[in-house]
């Protein structure tokens, strides 16, 4: 990218954020920085914001906005020369109300995959706990079933990837994040991909961002007045 570039991808469970996010990070030059990265991460350093958050994760609870707000935002704040994609943050209208105190964002992707394909996708979702590494039984399966393809060590499943819970998770989402979308829509930097196959958005997410990033060496080597 010619300037330094920000971006937020946004989507339900199971919509592939991941997968899109690191072909973005590889295609554009861009860090991929999750928010669940940056939990196991202050979790296993024993910050003091990591500490709060896990004492919410170990009842069952939703990390509340302002511990996820301390867990991100100093992150971002700590990398003003570098280009990233940020997946897992914002979730809620209070979190993105402050990301737009700290910075301003060039795109926001959406991504809109019914239902009965994310309740496949989800249902076939085994994590690494350790690491977050995530495998799909149908598409992207271990090397070995039921081990993590570094470690080897055992994966899982979700609770709340499991069908009975996952039509009340989704409902969640949707409820939370449509004061997210609607904010973005409104600044006019949102840009919303549907379908049932990341192969097939992807090309549409590349040409999209190829685009922008076009329009912006083409303004930083436009002559001065």
């Amino acid at each position: 990218m010619a300037k330094f570039f920000r971006a937020v991808i946004l989507g339900p469970p199971g919509s592939g954020k991941g997968t899109i996010s690191e072909r973005i990070a590889q295609r554009f030059g861009l860090q991929h920085l999750s928010s669940g990265h940056f939990l196991r991460e202050n979790i296993g350093a024993n910050t003091e914001a990591g500490v709060l958050a896990k004492t919410y994760i170990d009842k069952g609870l939703l990390v509340p906005d302002h511990v996820m707000t301390r867990l991100v935002l100093p992150r971002l704040q700590q990398m003003t020369n570098h280009s990233w994609l940020l997946d897992g943050f914002p979730r809620t209208i209070a979190q993105a109300k402050a990301l737009n105190n700290v910075c301003d964002l060039d795109v926001v992707i959406s991504l809109n995959i019914p239902f009965a394909t994310l309740k496949e996708r989800l249902g076939e979702r085994w994590i690494h706990p350790a690491s977050g590494r995530v495998y799909n039984m149908g598409f992207n399966p271990p090397r070995i079933q039921g081990k993590d393809d570094i470690s080897g060590e055992p994966l899982i499943q979700h609770e709340d990837d499991k069908a009975e819970a996952l039509v009340a998770r989704l409902r969640h989402y949707k409820d939370v994040a449509k004061p997210v979308i609607d904010l973005y829509k409104a600044k006019g930097i949102l840009h919303s991909f549907s379908g049932t196959d990341t192969d097939r958005i992807w090309p549409y997410i590349s040409s999209l961002l190829s685009k922008i990033h076009t329009q912006q060496t083409d303004a930083c080597q436009a002559p001065l007045p």
